[in-house]
């Protein structure tokens, strides 16, 4: 299968080994990975943001990047939030501009858009990460379910269940895990003193796992988790505890883990040093 990745603005501009991560899985699965280089922003600020006109050149330029790119047969985000603005919001910004012909052709990439844990289960038959993958992680982590992955894509279990078969991982509960982080895009800075006492909230509840790591399969959420993690100096039994993208985690083999010696610390906004 040819597989068009959607690197989504933060992964590529904050986040790249994630998207990195995301191409070592396909292609240890056997596929072939394009990366149409047009793509930029899916328009999902705009449109939280209720700049519906503005979104509008926005949407058009992601469909143009996927339509003129090279061939592919689905297109794989690492990103819950970019997957369902592309399936949500971009046919509707097209339709309320009153493009019918750009709203179909959103429609047509949105039905063959997966989130990268939905293409793995749904489209590539991906069950056991341990098994399939050769995902090895042997560390304590906890899982937290972003909103739009929840709420719009339906993603159900998906990520977590891939995350159950890793070898070796210790996956443990988070309490509360359907609750809001509080990033939300743009809401993290026009609501900042609700944003602040939410992550309050989830960071206590990520402490309270005794995890070291926080994972999850938006890279936007885990930046806003890290961020607070980082701010209040939190710990676990086995030092300072930060956040990791699912895409790193079924990517760490035994043969090539993840994470570095213990002496080295864990960089909490996400990213490994």
């Amino acid at each position: 299968m040819r597989i068009a990745l959607f690197a989504t603005c933060i992964v590529d501009a904050m986040y790249p080994e994630v998207a990195r991560d995301t191409v070592t899985i396909l292609e240890r699965l056997g596929h072939e990975v394009v990366f149409p280089e047009r793509q930029a922003c899916c328009g999902q600020m705009h449109v939280n943001s209720g700049d519906f006109a503005g979104a509008v050149p926005v949407v058009e330029g992601h469909v143009r990047a996927f339509e003129d790119g090279p061939d592919w047969d689905v297109i794989c985000a690492p990103s819950g939030s970019c997957a369902a603005s592309a399936g949500h919001q971009q046919p509707m910004i097209a339709r309320r501009a009153g493009d019918d012909d750009l709203a179909n052709r959103a429609e047509d990439l949105a039905g063959r858009t997966y989130e990268l844990s939905q293409l793995l289960t749904d489209v590539l038959g991906i069950t056991d990460a341990g098994e399939q993958l050769g995902s090895y992680f042997p560390h304590a982590v906890t899982y937290h379910p972003s909103c739009h992955g929840m709420r719009i894509l339906r993603l159900g279990d998906r990520q977590r269940d891939l995350l159950s078969t890793v070898q070796d991982i210790d996956l443990r509960e988070l309490p509360q895990a359907d609750q809001c982080c509080g990033f939300g895009g743009t809401f993290s800075m026009k609501n900042a003193e609700v944003s602040t006492a939410m992550l309050e909230d989830k960071a206590e509840n990520v402490v309270s796992t005794g995890a070291s790591l926080c994972t999850g399969g938006d890279a936007s959420c885990l930046m806003h988790i890290g961020g607070g993690l980082s701010r209040t100096g939190a710990r676990s039994p086995r030092g300072e505890v930060g956040t990791v993208h699912l895409a790193r985690i079924l990517a760490s083999t035994r043969e090539k883990p993840l994470l570095p010696p213990r002496s080295e610390p864990l960089l909490s906004g996400g990213s490994l040093r």
